[in-house]
């Protein structure tokens, strides 16, 4: 099982609801070539999207008209005449969809992970019993490859566990991320934050630009800047640069964190968000609506990162 990631995915704007659990974690699910979006929710329930599932089992993408992502119905994949004797009361009853908001606010429709092996028994056994229609068969192959890729994902899975290597993995997914966007070679301070970056900043703030009298930057502004630039930049960075640049006695960084950046990635990656911020900042009035808006277009980074769940 492989997860895939993505640098400031596109914007989200559907408006949160406090009665819909909301993922905590996401990434895609691989097994072999078939790819499904699935997330952690804030209550631990793990979920396939319901688009990844139904294409995953070989059927449509998209639910048929009418039956799309009502959460009251059962799955329509199980809803045939010739599967029932084999579709238990309380499988039934599990296949309603899960109404969730993703990662960065939209909504998304989903289903328990659990539900996909089973899902795949129904058909293997409706097969073996000679019980499927003509029509049925692609998807009783297509079962068929997810529960001989489950097999081995589950193995693999059962191995890393019990051997710790989980934890390596996960650390090393992460240290490939670093080195991509972070060198240990200083390099040679130059202008990185435009004026307008901190004109704008302020202003959203409320405080005069430039700052009087002297017209150096308060040591907040660091404290902002992090929040609202390094921090989704990528997973781990600005964890990774607290502790690779120290704080001198005086409370300042040894140098500027853009200086441990490296020249082909996290540089640009850090002036492709400057220029986002600065344009999502040109359009608000107020630090609520930037801090609204850049929620949505780029959500922090802890060190995960989260992928498009939207169906």
């Amino acid at each position: 099982m492989t997860c895939s990631t993505k640098p400031l995915a596109a914007q989200w704007g559907h408006k949160m609801t406090k009665s819909i659990p909301k993922a905590t974690h996401s990434g895609t699910l691989e097994i072999g070539n078939v790819k499904i979006p699935c997330a952690v929710l804030e209550d631990g329930t793990r979920v396939l999207t319901q688009w990844g599932f139904f294409r995953a089992i070989g059927r449509s993408g998209r639910p048929a008209a009418g039956r799309g992502s009502d959460v009251e119905k059962v799955a329509p994949f199980l809803a045939l005449d010739n599967l029932k004797p084999y579709v238990s009361k309380e499988l039934a009853d599990s296949t309603k969809p899960i109404v969730f908001h993703a990662p960065r606010g939209a909504k998304a429709y989903g289903y328990k992970a659990e539900l996909l092996p089973r899902v795949c028994d129904v058909y293997l056994k409706a097969r073996d019993d000679g019980a499927l229609l003509k029509s049925q068969f692609k998807f009783a192959i297509a079962c068929d490859i997810l529960i001989r890729g489950l097999a081995h994902i589950g193995i693999v899975a059962l191995v890393d566990e019990a051997t710790g290597y989980q934890e390596l993995r996960d650390r090393l997914a992460l240290q490939r991320i670093l080195d991509k966007y972070l060198t240990d070679e200083w390099a040679k301070w130059t202008k990185t934050f435009p004026d307008d970056f901190y004109r704008h900043l302020f202003r959203l703030k409320g405080l005069p630009y430039p700052p009087p009298p002297s017209g150096k930057k308060p040591s907040y502004v660091g404290h902002w800047t992090n929040d609202i630039i390094y921090s989704r930049l990528a997973p781990g960075v600005l964890k990774a640069l607290k502790e690779r640049i120290p704080r001198l006695p005086s409370g300042t960084r040894v140098r500027k964190f853009h200086q441990s950046l490296t020249r082909d990635y996290g540089h640009p990656a850090l002036k492709e968000i400057l220029t986002n911020v600065i344009f999502l900042m040109r359009g608000c009035s107020t630090w609520k609506d930037f801090k609204r808006m850049l929620e949505r277009a780029a959500p922090k980074y802890g060190d995960t990162i989260p992928m498009d769940l939207e169906d």
